[in-house]
């Protein structure tokens, strides 16, 4: 019979691998257990607790009552040598299976350890290893299941959310990739615009731009601004917008210096946007062509309840006259006169259901510059400034999120500050003017407004007749594509004028843009507008055209070269009216 000695580990077992050593040395005449015969036990060799299962075996054989593992063998002693307890060789082990042990040792105090109550263990013996061992199975072993949604939750966040790498992490999000501006002229136009200012008016909506490089603008409480700067360097074939072969037609370099102020609110119950711009055109070559203009709209909307919203508008508009207009008609003027047209609005808004209604009163006023001649006189203008009166009534039906059918009913006045004007006539005059349109949303792709109507105005003079005419408002966004949009805008109206026999203007105005972007940061702006006067009780008729190519380039947010080509002509039955023009621009534009 082959005698076996079990000796004890290096250290006793603390809870830890890292203390554990060979648990293990068989006496020179006992075989060793190899790696095979311990992968056969279920447990692969190898130090820690890979060497345990040999131990259990030389152990189970131990009968009750016989000395325990810890207390029959010792530690082993520096240099490989075991104590003086170690039984003499050749002598059976208590409690081993050639002494013919009952096997109830180390495994049923492990499996008390584990599961069982027992006495407290004193230091030392083979119950404090094995609760060592028992706490270091547990937790090594895997956690207890748990069901439920906290559970499941865990998992999900764990293992089937990707987590965002940080360097594909915009450091900096656009809050307002722009401000909303106003769509149409904020003033009366009076039969007084030229084409490129009506085509400049219906570009001034915000084209969208790539998220990457819109402007962040600045925050300042609640409001959010975006600030720009723009400086281009061209040349101008006819900066005055003289008749073609007169002294005013002159051509010229030209420097446009531009800036700009949007802004917009981020408040929960109300809403305050706006946008002011102002402009100078300097001529060199040409210093009677050199001219200010600026625009700008103010609006605040405040929700006084759930079905209650309260509208409030300030607006204003500084421009210049053609020297060669038909209402100004004075070619030897000296400098372009100034027109100034401020105004406001204050309405309400309430629902019922589907049903709202709403009613606006404006005020407009419109004065004009004396015009200075190169014989030293003075031509008087005074006698054109007036006051604008009007009363707005809409009510709409919601006939789904989609489409929203309206009816306008809109009456106005307009007094001069002269009873009558410097050829004696009594221009002041009311008119009444029913609209109908719809609003729609016909998906993301197409959205926009539509009305039509008829406008009557009456004149107190009898020389002036009264004037019907037709009334057309249309303002539509096509979305052809992610990279293109398309934008069509149509108004008609009943403009003031100066010409002598003449009740007013029917002037009709229609524009067209294309935008596509050729990169995230290149895009190209086509535009075209038609413009037509119509003066009532004469046969005076007038049309402009003009035309737009446009170029932005965005080196960054706040950075943007831009190339803009305009062309313009007015065609008209008076003489020394018709002009045409070509104006080159190149620039800077900078978004701080």
């Amino acid at each position: 019979m082959t005698l076996l000695t079990v000796r004890p580990a290096q250290a006793q077992l603390r809870g830890s691998t890292a203390d554990t050593g060979p648990a293990e040395t068989a006496l020179p005449d006992a075989p060793q257990a190899g790696p095979a015969e311990a992968e056969a036990e279920g447990t692969p060799a190898g130090p820690g607790l890979r060497g345990i299962r040999p131990g259990f075996r030389s152990s189970l054989g131990r009968a009750p009552g016989q000395p325990a593992l810890g207390q029959a063998l010792g530690g082993q002693s520096p240099g490989g040598q075991t104590p003086d307890r170690r039984p003499p060789a050749g002598s059976l082990v208590p409690g081993g299976p050639e002494a013919g042990g009952s096997g109830a040792g180390l495994s049923s105090g492990l499996s008390s350890g584990l599961g069982g109550s027992r006495p407290t263990p004193r230091p030392g013996s083979i119950g404090a290893s094995e609760r060592a061992l028992a706490d270091l199975l547990r937790n090594r072993a895997a956690p207890a299941r748990r069901s439920g949604s906290a559970t499941r939750r865990l998992t999900r966040e764990t293992t089937q959310i990707p987590s965002a790498a940080a360097r594909l992490t915009p450091v900096v999000r656009n809050p307002v990739s722009g401000v909303p501006l106003p769509t149409t002229i904020p003033a009366p136009i009076l039969g007084l615009v030229t084409p490129g200012l009506l085509l400049a008016n219906g570009l001034r909506p915000p084209l969208e731009v790539d998220e990457a490089y819109a402007p962040l603008g600045l925050r300042l409480g609640g409001l959010t601004f975006l600030p720009a700067f723009s400086q281009s360097l061209g040349y101008d074939t006819n900066p005055n917008q003289a008749a073609s072969g007169s002294s005013a037609a002159q051509g010229s370099a030209a420097l446009r210096s531009e800036a700009e102020l949007g802004f917009r609110s981020d408040w929960s119950a109300a809403e305050l946007s706006g946008d002011l711009r102002g402009a100078y055109l300097e001529y060199p070559q040409n210093e009677a062509a050199s001219r200010p203009s600026a625009a700008g709209a103010v609006r605040l909307g405040v929700d006084a309840s759930r079905d209650l919203r309260l509208d409030a508008e300030g607006r204003f508009l500084v421009d210049t006259q053609r020297v060669g207009s038909i209402d100004l008609q004075a070619n030897n003027a000296t400098s372009r006169p100034l027109i100034m047209a401020y105004g406001a609005s204050l309405g309400a808004t309430q629902r019922f259901n589907r049903l709202s209604v709403s009613l606006r009163g404006q005020f407009d006023r419109s004065t004009f510059e004396d015009a200075r001649l190169s014989d030293g006189t003075t031509l008087i203008q005074s006698d054109r400034n007036l006051n604008q009166y009007g009363l707005r009534l809409r009510t709409a039906y919601e006939l789904s999120p989609a489409l929203t059918p309206f009816v306008d009913v809109l009456a106005d006045s307009r007094v001069y500050d002269s009873a009558r004007d410097a050829t004696g006539l009594r221009r002041d005059s009311t008119g009444v003017a029913l609209t109908a349109g719809a609003a729609f949303t016909l998906g993301p792709a197409l959205t926009g407004e539509i009305s039509g109507g008829l406008q009557h105005r009456t004149y107190p003079d009898p020389a002036l007749p009264d004037i019907n005419a037709p009334l057309l408002s249309a303002a539509l966004t096509w979305r052809i594509s992610p990279l293109t949009a398309l934008r069509v805008g149509a108004q008609s109206a009943v403009t003031e004028t100066t010409l002598r026999g003449s009740s007013g203007a029917i002037t009709e105005t229609a524009t067209v843009e294309l935008q596509h972007d050729l990169f995230r940061n290149l895009s190209i702006v086509l535009g075209a507008a038609a413009l037509q006067n119509s003066y009532q009780g004469t046969t005076t008729r007038e049309t402009g055209f003009s035309a737009t190519a446009r170029i932005d380039y965005r080196f960054t947010r706040w950075l943007t070269l831009r190339g803009t080509y305009l062309y313009q002509q007015i065609d008209s039955t008076v003489s020394n009216v018709s002009f045409r023009g070509n104006t080159f621009l190149l620039g800077l534009r900078v978004n701080p």
